[in-house]
């Protein structure tokens, strides 16, 4: 199987919980599947910004962005997270290769178009996955950073949930899992949702059952799945564990969207 994997800030700022998911992603590998890492940081990019006198600002789960605070999320998601990722896969014996989207033109970007001008925020326009194909060839694993390449020159900020959805559709994925630093989608009760369809989505959003950060990732899960991705998962990353079993067993950790 071929899997997009997504990792969010706060599990790669957790130690443990960072060892869990990159001991998974060696054994998928081990077990004959092709798996890609698409990454956040903004847990460790708000605390840069903090340090340098910047408030972060948030509409509908993605940050407003300025030139400034582009060039931190350059320099922190293409450098200091995406380099610890690589280390830590490679502690666990798996090779893998460090980039941001906008190396290679694997992600051609655009300016995202919103009600409310996000500045340097943007979506994805194209992709190009020749390199990530190449990485696989010689068995490593791609790690991308959520930085893609403007056909205008410059570099955009991209949600990483967004990427991830981009990243498994470019490559055929089987399927796409969200590791999270929750343990899945809530219903109105409070409880897990252990199956979620696409149809119940747009009530929940109105209702206010979902909001802030879950909603780009539903999105996600929703362009995916209708981009040809036959499994997408939200999972918390603290049970990353039992992704070797995700092709072959029913696990019952974080919540499955399906189309219907």
């Amino acid at each position: 199987m071929k899997f997009v994997i997504k990792l969010g800030g706060v599990a790669i700022e957790n130690p443990g919980v960072l060892a869990t998911c990159s001991r998974a992603i060696a054994d998928l590998c081990k077990d004959g599947h092709r798996v890609a890492v698409v990454h956040g940081g903004g847990v460790q990019l708000t605390k840069l910004l903090a340090q340098m006198g910047k408030k972060s600002e948030f509409v509908a789960g993605l940050r407003i962005t300025d030139a400034e605070t582009r060039d931190a999320a350059l320099m922190v998601l293409g450098g200091r997270v995406n380099k610890s990722l690589v280390a830590a896969i490679g502690q666990c014996g798996q090779a893998a290769m460090g980039l941001t989207g906008g190396d290679g033109h694997v992600f051609r970007a655009r300016k995202k178009k919103t009600e409310h001008d996000l500045g340097f925020v943007g979506e994805i326009a194209a992709t190009d996955p020749k390199w990530l194909d190449a990485i696989w060839a010689m068995g490593a694993v791609p790690v991308i950073s959520s930085i893609a390449l403007g056909m205008d020159g410059e570099y955009y900020n991209i949600n990483a949930d967004e990427m991830a959805a981009a990243c498994a559709i470019a490559t055929k994925a089987d399927a796409l899992v969200f590791l999270t630093d929750v343990p899945g989608v809530k219903g109105a009760d409070g409880n897990v949702l252990r199956w979620l369809s696409l149809k119940e989505v747009p009530a929940m959003e109105q209702a206010a059952v979902v909001s802030g950060g879950m909603l780009p990732k539903l999105n996600a899960c929703k362009e995916a799945l209708l981009g040809g991705v036959t499994r997408v998962r939200i999972l918390p990353a603290e049970s990353a564990a039992v992704l070797p079993d995700f092709a072959s067993t029913r696990i019952n950790h974080g919540t499955e969207v399906r189309v219907a």
